[in-house]
């Protein structure tokens, strides 16, 4: 075995030993500060629950990043970003924050990663037929994309262990191609992965159906911020590595990250089509849309993980098919999925009324 295996395989096991014993320590203490969640309209837990759990994550990743791994390439700065957004999730967590002071703290997280380490989009590769993005639109279409798929995988935090599993299938889909063809200027991006990876089972461990603990803001926002930089650089890798997927690379990261991404775009049109803010919370998310179907949390959780793999399978064996087509085969699938998930509302909603 390599000396780079044997290095990945001791920092997962870290975050993940440190991650699965924080975590009866976190539940304790919450129980004991009543730092709980109570359900309300908009969740599907029915028992006060401790929300918590990225405390843990973030202890086993970061610990076992800053322990393990090289931090050049930027690495040190999205810790930096991490760290901010640890914070705000926190405080969220303890006495529930604004919409305006959670965007400030993103904003903070995404300059450092932006202008101190120049993580940032600089081609579409010829999506459209562009390709060289000048440099302030570069910086904007990539703070819009950190904000979304950040949020994105915030969104989707609302079944047992849901949010926990889709990034484990993106961020091991990620580093596995860091792994392969990172080269000198992407591979250590393989350690985040890893790190990510091993403090997410150590959590996961509580966190499916019944849930002793939940990830919480802390979790979700730092997993989002992680994952959009990880699909930032997997874009840019195939623009300068030239592999996997040379120029498909944006294409293939859209498929990567299509459970979260086709949630939260088709909620936030739904909300805007009834005339309500995007940002209004109600139970309109692929995953309330399953379990209204009749199904149970765990299968749900796991039909969207099959879902999402399925996607990622797609876009990596047709990768040479280039962005355009790839892209509309995949606005053409949320498409379907969503009338079929509209449908299926309506009918389950006429034979309640009907009984």
């Amino acid at each position: 075995m390599s000396h780079l295996a044997i290095q990945l395989g001791l920092s997962s096991l870290w975050a993940f030993l440190v991650s699965l014993f924080a975590v009866p320590s976190i539940i304790y203490i919450a129980h004991l500060k009543n730092m709980l969640d109570t359900p309300n309209v908009r969740t599907v837990h029915e028992s006060l629950t401790p929300r918590l759990g990225g405390v843990a994550v973030f202890a086993g990743f970061m610990s076992a990043l800053t322990i393990f791994a090289d931090l050049s390439n930027g690495i040190q700065q999205l810790l930096a970003g991490c760290i901010v957004l640890f914070f705000v999730g926190l405080k969220d967590d303890l006495v529930n924050i604004s919409v305006a002071k959670k965007f400030v703290g993103q904003l903070l997280a995404t300059g450092v990663v932006m202008i101190m380490a120049d993580v940032r989009i600089t081609s579409f590769q010829g999506i459209l037929g562009i390709h060289e993005l000048p440099i302030g639109i570069s910086y904007a279409f990539t703070f819009f994309a950190i904000v979304g798929i950040t949020n994105a995988i915030n969104l989707i935090d609302g079944l047992d262990g849901l949010a926990g599993t889709i990034v484990l299938i993106i961020v091991s889909t990620f580093g596995y191609y860091f792994y392969q063809y990172g080269g000198p200027s992407f591979q250590n991006y393989v350690y985040v992965s890893v790190c990510v990876i091993g403090g997410m089972l150590g959590f996961l461990r509580y966190n499916f159906h019944k849930a002793s603990i939940f990830m919480g803001d802390t979790g979700s926002l730092v997993c989002g911020f992680i994952v959009s930089i990880l699909a930032i650089q997997f874009i840019e890798m195939g623009l300068k590595v030239g592999q996997p997927f040379g120029a498909s690379a944006p294409s293939v990261a859209a498929g990567i990250l299509f459970v979260p991404l086709f949630d939260t775009l088709r909620v936030f049109i739904v909300r805007m089509m009834a005339g309500r803010s995007p940002f209004s919370p109600d139970k309109n998310h692929v995953h309330h849309r399953i379990l209204a179907m009749g199904f149970q949390q765990i299968s749900t959780v796991l039909l969207l993980g099959l879902l999402n793999l399925i996607v990622i399978l797609f876009v990596i064996n047709f990768s040479q098919l280039g962005n355009t087509i790839l892209i509309a085969g995949l606005v053409a699938f949320s498409l379907l999925l969503s009338v079929f998930l509209g449908v299926y509302h309506s009918r389950t909603a006429r034979q309640r009324v009907a009984s």
